[in-house]
Formats: C-alpha cells, structure tokens, sequence
C-alpha cells in the first residue's frame, strides 16, 4: 500500500513493542490519516465491530492478532485456556457474515493448543498472526496476477483503449492486509502500462467506495470516477463499462458470494448487459461447509443510523448530519447474496475458476 510515496500495511505489529498492534484506523479516511494502537482482546473487538477495520482478509488477519493479544493479557495459571476460548468466541461475534474471521481465530486455536507452557503458546500466537498476515497479502498479490489476464484480453480487444472497471464497496489495500482483491488485478494492470479507469460506487450507507476506493486510487494514480450507487446500469447500458471486479465476504463452495449490499443489483445490470462479472477473493473467504448462499448465509443487520446519519469534511472539521426525518426507521442490511448463475468467474489465488462446486474444488482438491 502506497500513502504520499511510503509503503504500509493496515495492520502490523508496532516496531519495537510486540505487545501492541497498529492499524489504520479507516474511520478518518479519506480526509485524516491516523494510526490506531491495540493492546487488548477488548479494543481489537472493539475496532472489528464498529469497523475502524473492515474487510474479509483484514478482519481474519486482525482476528489473528487480537488472539495472540489475548495470549498475553490470559492469566498465568490454569484458567488460561478458558481465558482464550472466551476471547475467541468474543472475536467471533463482533461480525457474523465475514467467514474469514473465524477462520483465522479456528486457526490460532488449533496452533496453540500444541504449546506445552504459556511462553510457547504466547509465541506459537505471534508467529501464526503473522503468518496470517503474510498469507493473506500473498494470496492477494497473486489474485492480482491472475485478474490482470482478463484486463489485458479487454484491453486487446480494444487496441489499447481504456478498460473501464466498475467495482463496489472497497475491495482493495483496506480490505486487506495489502494489495487487495478486487484492486490487486486494478493496480497490477495500471503499473504494466494498461489503460484503466474505475467506476467507483460510492456505495451507501457507509460510502467505503466514495471514502477508502477513491482515495486508494488517487494514492496509486490510477483513473477513477465516484458514482452514485444506482448509476451502474446506465452506465452498462450505454456501452460505458467493460467488467465489474467485486469482493466477497463469504463465498460458498458453490459459488454464492456474499459481498456489500448492493452487489447483487450490479450483477443483474451486468447480467442483463452481458457484461463480464467477477468476484476475487482469497480462499481464506470460502466456506467449505455452505452450499446454498441465499439459505445459509447470515446477512449482518447493522445500526440504522449509518443510513440516517452521514459523516463528511465541513470547515475543516468532521462532522455528522441527519438525513432523514429523525423519527423514522431504518433497515441496514449490510450484505447481499449473489447467486452463482450471476457471476462470471471467480479469481483466486490459485487462478479463475467458474463459479459452481465442481470448478471451485479442482482449484482446491484438497477440499474434496
């Protein structure tokens, strides 16, 4: 990730202090870079939850983390290990639709468990948040590689002319631990030269598009436009996007794929505009136990009033305003699912698969 020239990650453990972890904190973004520090089990809960980190790959990655915080704050006597199955189960509630999360926080309980004395269990904690953290910004810079194919087979048919990308939500650096998903193919297409331009959602009620994608961009230099969120299917029908890169928060084996409300209604334009759709996500995203996405899927309900209320940059200083009538209510589904039969392909790190079981698992045999 590049912020004004300098190369970052969203989480790290703070130099010189293992016992603290630093993140962005994306709730000041786009207008105010600032740097969380985390000590406790509490306080990583606690940015998961309301979201001063967000995203598939960084919420596993920062469940990790808050394990292994969890390692140092337990007690040092038998009651550690209830210390950190409680831990565990107070990560994993925080956000119920992202199956990374548990994934990572399954992951360290399996590891430490085969410590014999707390020092190791401490350390086998560290070293396996760590790996989470790698892996993830691995396996996204190799879901880049793959994704940059199709923009390049565009970018051929067009004779160079510029591809135009539609993406939803923030599916990049901060969703990620690096590189992101969505905008790994994006960036590693506009650093080979290829002619690219991104339609950003601004995506409501939390506007992750118009707020963390467009400054991800501008941070990259690479050519973007915010657009309202109902704007896509004009812009399909008027011959003005090319394909539409997406995320996922939880995709079935099936090929179901849970992403940021909204996405389902771009894949019925592209659908219906025969306009190539594709999801990119790393394997930690695919829940191998789930067949059907729309029965299985728990969908997040969050508080209305990030529908009612919006934050922005007014005199210089963030402020919030109301909307709507204060008395009215608010739904605020928070993901949607789109059916497999919807979706083009989907980018791994392992390659592009079709989005049905049989495609999925001869990526993943291991999966069988």
């Amino acid at each position: 990730m590049n912020i004004n020239g300098k190369a970052f990650r969203t989480i790290w453990v703070k130099p010189g202090d293992e016992k603290v972890i630093q993140i962005i904190d994306q709730r000041h973004l786009p207008h105010q870079f600032v740097i969380e520090e985390l000590e406790t089990v509490d306080q990583m809960a606690t940015a998961i939850k309301d979201m001063h980190l967000r995203g598939a790959g960084l919420i596993g990655a920062a469940a990790g983390f808050g394990m292994y915080l969890a390692t140092l704050e337990a007690p040092g006597n038998d009651a550690f290990d209830q210390y950190i199955l409680l831990a565990a189960e107070q990560l994993k509630s925080t956000r119920p639709t992202a199956v990374n999360l548990a994934w990572a926080v399954n992951k360290q309980l399996d590891a430490i468990q085969n410590g014999n004395t707390i020092r190791e269990k401490i350390n086998i904690a560290f070293t396996i948040a760590n790996e989470i953290a790698d892996e993830d910004a691995e396996h996204c810079r190799r879901i880049g590689e793959h994704g940059l194919k199709l923009i390049e087979a565009i970018s051929e048919t067009k004779n160079g002319g510029t591809v135009n990308i539609l993406t939803h939500c923030n599916a990049g650096w901060l969703a990620f631990v690096d590189y992101g998903s969505a905008s790994s193919a994006i960036y590693t297409a506009h650093d080979k030269g290829i002619n690219v331009h991104v339609w950003v959602d601004e995506t409501r009620p939390r506007n992750q598009g118009a707020s963390l994608t467009a400054w991800e961009m501008a941070q990259h230099g690479v050519p973007n436009t915010i657009i309202a969120d109902n704007t896509g299917g004009h812009l399909m029908q008027h011959g003005l996007v090319d394909m539409v890169i997406v995320g996922s928060d939880r995709t079935t084996y099936t090929g179901d794929v849970a992403n940021k409300i909204g996405t389902y209604l771009k894949a019925l334009a592209a659908h219906d505009n025969n306009i190539p759709f594709y999801a990119a996500l790393p394997s930690s995203s695919i829940d191998w136990q789930m067949e059907d996405g729309l029965k299985e899927i728990v969908i997040e309900e969050r508080n209305g009033d990030e529908v009612k209320y919006m934050e922005g940059l007014c005199d210089g200083e963030i402020k919030k305003v109301l909307l709507t009538p204060f008395t009215s209510k608010a739904a605020n589904y928070a993901f949607d699912v789109t059916p497999a039969r919807l979706i083009t392909g989907i980018i791994t790190e392992r390659g592009i698969c079709e989005p049905n079981k049989e495609s999925i698992l001869n990526l993943f045999p291991e999966k069988k």
